[in-house]
């Protein structure tokens, strides 16, 4: 009976150093929160600055850069300290991997910043180049809400996910918008990406509200009804008018990186909200975790002792083996106990598929959001697509079938795998 108590109680054991690692993984994402912010707001300014072509503007680009390097430098340090020996599970392949991705971004933003101070690249370049080390550290978060082991905690990184895409597209928007404003007039093309922009930014806010608590829903309404959004309405409105218009005045561009901005900072306000309650209820789930398998030592230990005076062991056997608990004998202490440990083993399995079912609803839109993202990639390497057009075919067919776009995701895969599967049988 005590290989049985030993497994039993190495399964909580397991649970808890899995929301211990869970802590580090939230603290990870609270700084990389900090860190995406600070290097939105250094490409936007970026933007100003290299389409503006103008001095005054290098000792302000230099500062939010000096903000990025200290944020920079507190994210190092979380990846420090994850343990990547006991850590290196299966779960952790893709989370690992991403950060690997993100350290090789980092060691190249000091010549990005190099060549922006000297004005050696075009706004779009930099806006590219500072991208991709952003959509590095949101992929990190994508990862950790995917590798959660408790279903309140991923419900809460993946509206939080959702939340900071949707901001990096608000961020993204904002650098676009410079760019045109800038220069005075919009094209075709950059009109067509604040569209998209805008559009994306909203179906990310709905996958947040379809996770984010009451609180958090509350603050946000009262963000989306501030007269802050209908001000950067009517300058996309300029924008607009702009293809067909003589140029508009290049101080647009600084007034419309305001407005913008402030936009984003109180998203972030509501991004630190976010941050700070998951780490405080992965501190909770975790002193429960702790308490609860204090709790589990000390009952399975009792179990232990009155396992080591029994003196009935084909009784013990007989129970253990038995299909019906309830057709034995009640005044036997070898089936009492063998009943406790049945019963302890049934409430823990019984437990567990509760919470693979939890996890299992709260990273649906997870993944969708796979599905989405696969389907992307076949369309961009089957017709040459960029990121953006793959995006409006999967878009306009969801439209045009009244289809969510996960299923429709689901169905262009499915057909691909059914092709692909008859061309291999032509071959064979």
């Amino acid at each position: 009976m005590s290989r049985a108590l030993d497994f039993m109680l190495a399964a909580r054991r397991s649970e808890m150093q899995a929301l211990q690692a869970l802590e580090l993984t939230c603290e990870l994402v609270s700084g990389v929160s900090r860190l995406v912010h600070v290097l939105q707001r250094e490409r936007g300014f970026s933007n100003i600055y290299l389409g503006s072509l103008d001095q005054r503007y290098l000792a302000a680009l230099q500062g939010l850069a000096a903000d990025s390097q200290a944020m920079e430098t507190e994210v190092a340090g979380c990846f420090d300290r994850m343990d990547l020996d006991a850590g290196c599970g299966g779960d952790k392949a893709r989370l690992f991997n991403r950060i690997a991705y993100v350290i090789h971004c980092l060691e190249g933003l000091p010549e990005l910043r190099e060549r922006v101070c000297k004005q050696a690249m075009t706004s779009l370049d930099a806006t590219l180049a500072f991208t991709r080390p952003i959509g590095g550290l949101l992929s990190v978060v994508f990862e950790a809400a995917d590798t959660a082991v408790d279903p309140d905690i991923t419900r809460s990184l993946v509206a939080l996910f959702n939340f900071m895409q949707g901001k990096e597209l608000a961020g993204q928007e904002r650098a676009t918008g410079v760019t045109g404003f800038v220069a005075g007039r919009f094209d075709s093309e950059q009109l067509e990406r604040l569209t998209f922009l805008w559009d994306a930014q909203q179906r990310c806010f709905e996958s947040f509200e379809e996770y984010a608590s009451p609180a958090l829903l509350s603050a946000w309404s009262a963000l989306c009804s501030e007269d802050l959004v209908a001000e950067i309405g009517r300058l996309r409105q300029v924008a607009t008018r702009s293809a067909g218009s003589a140029r508009i005045g290049g101080d647009l561009g600084e007034i419309w990186f305001e407005l913008t901005s402030r936009r984003i900072d109180v998203m972030k306000q509501l991004e630190d909200l976010m941050t700070e309650q998951l780490q405080q209820l992965c501190r909770q789930k975790t002193t429960q975790a702790r308490a609860d398998l204090d709790n589990h030592r000390a009952l399975l230990s009792r179990l232990a002792r009155m396992d080591a005076d029994d003196q009935r062991p084909a009784t013990r056997l007989f129970n253990v083996q038995a299909s019906d608990l309830d057709v034995v004998p009640t005044d036997n202490i070898g089936c009492q106990l063998n009943r406790s440990v049945l019963d302890v083993l049934h409430n823990q399995t019984l437990r567990l598929q509760e919470l693979s079912v939890q996890l299992e609803e709260a990273r649906r839109s997870l993944n969708e959001r796979k599905l989405v993202d696969r389907a992307k990639r076949l369309l961009m390497l089957q017709h040459g697509l960029g990121e953006n057009e793959a995006y409006r075919m999967l878009q306009t067919a969801a439209m045009e079938r009244s289809q969510r776009l996960a299923d429709v995701a689901q169905t262009l895969l499915d057909y691909a795998d059914l092709l692909q599967g008859k061309v291999a049988r032509a071959h064979s």
